[in-house]
């Protein structure tokens, strides 16, 4: 029987770095998402396909069904990071593909790769649902990460999400700020590799639990924010934090200086998208310096 599943994309509004060890986030699912479609066939084989948002392949593999070995690919990067994930669907859940002769699956997103807002959260959220297992499981068995993504992708409202014992702790919260058609984002033209952004932010020393506390608090202010100058000054307060702990020079600071409203970095810093505050302005300056990509907030959140 054929199968359809769908995940939404993720932001992470504040939290970023501090979430891993526990700090509470705030983070909204996109507009924008990825499905996943399985067909059963009979031909011993486990065949891929990926599609972008324009309907084109970026990616393909065909799988021996037994041992999930890779008969030939596209990319082998992107074919060994899909094998573990899904020998790690499989170790989960051994029936996975034993009472199977074969899979056609195709993935297809809504948003361009390079955007950042969860190619493969939306994909492991998508496989853990099709494999009947636990999609945080998935994550930090195969990849790591704080899982707010995986959060993102099951709910269809803006959340908070923290890491307590262990255990991922969501809340669907009304986060719907009147001064929503003052917040943009914008995309940096570059990605930012997730891994080597933790990777640093590991090698820094500083009292985790301090940060922990005030990441946690500033996220508390954003959300009950009435007015976007308090809006402004917490997202000002959270960059001059994690800018200290990061030893980075805030995206303010460091691209847009001339800049009129606010911008805050997201996720792993230097890549991906920003969060900036404006007005009808805000989208001729962005493309004026060459970031073609602004969308405003009420067509980004779900």
């Amino acid at each position: 029987m054929e199968k359809e599943f769908y995940s939404n994309g993720k932001l992470l509004l504040s939290g970023e770095y501090a979430i891993l060890d526990g700090a509470l986030g705030l983070a909204i699912p996109t507009s924008y998402g990825q499905s996943l479609h399985v067909t059963p066939t009979k031909s011993g084989f486990l065949e891929w396909t990926s599609l972008d948002e324009n309907d084109k392949v970026w990616f393909s593999a065909k799988f021996d069904l037994k041992d999930l070995n890779v008969i030939s690919c596209s990319d082998s990067t992107m074919a060994k990071t899909l094998t573990s994930l899904l020998l790690e669907a499989n170790t989960q859940n051994p029936l996975l593909l034993t009472d199977s002769n074969g899979f056609q699956i195709e993935t297809q997103l809504t948003f361009p790769k390079s955007w950042g807002l969860g190619t493969s959260s939306t994909l492991i959220n998508n496989l853990a649902q099709w494999a009947r297992v636990d999609a945080y499981q998935l994550l930090w068995n195969a990849f790591g990460g704080s899982g707010y993504d995986i959060a993102c992708a099951q709910h269809n409202s803006p959340l908070t999400y923290q890491v307590v014992d262990e255990e991922p702790k969501i809340e669907e919260i009304d986060f719907d700020p009147i001064f929503k058609d003052s917040l943009f984002f914008v995309h940096l033209n570059q990605k930012q590799s997730s891994k080597e952004a933790i990777a640093n932010y590991r090698e820094q020393q500083f009292n985790k639990s301090d940060l922990i506390k005030q990441v946690s608090n500033i996220t508390s202010r954003m959300i009950q924010a009435s007015t976007l100058s308090d809006f402004e000054s917490m997202m000002e307060e959270h960059e001059t934090l994690l800018s200290g702990i990061l030893k980075t020079q805030p995206v303010k600071q460091r691209l847009f200086p001339d800049y009129f409203g606010m911008v805050k970095s997201l996720g792993a810093w230097g890549g991906d998208f920003v969060f900036a505050t404006g007005d009808n302005q805000s989208i001729s300056y962005f493309k004026s310096k060459g970031y073609s990509t602004v969308i405003p907030y009420s067509k980004m959140v779900l």
